[in-house]
């Protein structure tokens, strides 16, 4: 499946559980919710994966996925009004 294809089914599913459960419950929430809709479209899931982090050829530690989708994409999920600067920094650290 090709990166665009991936990515549109995952928003779909996201705009599923949004527009199912609306706003303000708890990230847990929506991310158990996010899994059966992923899993429901066929899709590898694995949720809160371990990853490892690696500098100069050498594990130096690991941070967990929220969801991890066909090996291809991270998923970290915010359930807040305003995306924070340090949210922001999370992402760009994913890469």
């Amino acid at each position: 499946m090709e990166y665009k294809e991936l990515t549109e089914k995952v928003i779909g599913c996201a705009y599923r559980v949004y527009n199912t459960l609306g706003f303000g419950f708890l990230e847990s929430v929506y991310e158990n919710s996010l899994v059966i809709e992923l899993k429901k479209a066929g899709l590898k899931v694995e949720q809160q994966k371990p990853i490892n982090v690696y500098y100069d050829g050498q594990c130096v530690g690991t941070f967990k996925g929220d969801i991890v989708v066909d090996d291809l994409i991270i998923l970290e999920l915010k359930s807040v009004q305003v995306i924070q600067k340090e949210f922001e920094v999370q992402l760009v650290n994913y890469l």
